[in-house]
């Protein structure tokens, strides 16, 4: 269990899909919506559903077929088709929350493709996957949530007009990565 615990941590805050990998940073850098908390949680939960899934999916199916070289082809027909029913299913179980028009975002997060790949590359068990999985959405959701207040502060600030948008956005991703550098010597393994 405390493997399980670290792993998670780890992927939340040293092994960042958005910071460490960046292959969530379109969503990150996209999301100028209100709605950061609610597609914190759609990534979350998207991504622990296609970590999970796609990880038993690579293992009980498709590493005896010895079809490992479809895992893409795989993996990415598996994460279109659980956006609709996921979105659907956190609206009627948040309905404060709006997850209107998180569908294209959620699609072209390449976070999700990525983590599932990692998933199925590193291959240390299910329970690794579905806290790698769970651990990289939270991570998401967090440098989501200070992206967005970083955002905010930077809107009431006089900012000299080179560095308005998407310079001082791309500054503060940067300072948000060497901050998250020092979780790095957090845990050994």
């Amino acid at each position: 269990m405390t493997e399980m615990l670290l792993t998670l941590i780890s992927a939340a805050l040293i092994n960042n899909v958005v910071l460490y990998w960046p292959l969530a940073a379109d969503s990150l850098l996209g999301n100028e919506h209100r709605q950061v908390h609610a597609l914190g949680i759609a990534t979350t939960c998207l991504m622990w559903m296609v970590g999970t899934l796609g990880y038993a999916a690579d293992h009980w199916l498709l590493a005896p077929l010895e079809l490992t070289s479809l895992r893409l082809f795989v993996f990415l027909p598996l994460s279109v088709l659980l956006i609709a029913p996921l979105l659907k299913g956190l609206s009627h179980a948040l309905p404060t929350l709006k997850f209107d028009g998180l569908w294209p975002l959620l699609l072209g997060n390449a976070g999700v493709l990525g983590l599932t790949l990692l998933n199925a590359q590193d291959d240390k068990g299910f329970f690794h996957a579905t806290f790698l999985s769970l651990g990289a959405g939270l991570g998401f959701w967090l440098v989501l949530s200070l992206f967005s207040d970083l955002r905010q502060r930077t809107l009431d600030n006089d900012i000299p007009l080179p560095f308005r948008g998407l310079p001082i956005e791309l500054i503060g991703a940067g300072l948000i990565a060497v901050a998250f550098l020092g979780f790095s010597g957090l845990i050994k393994t």
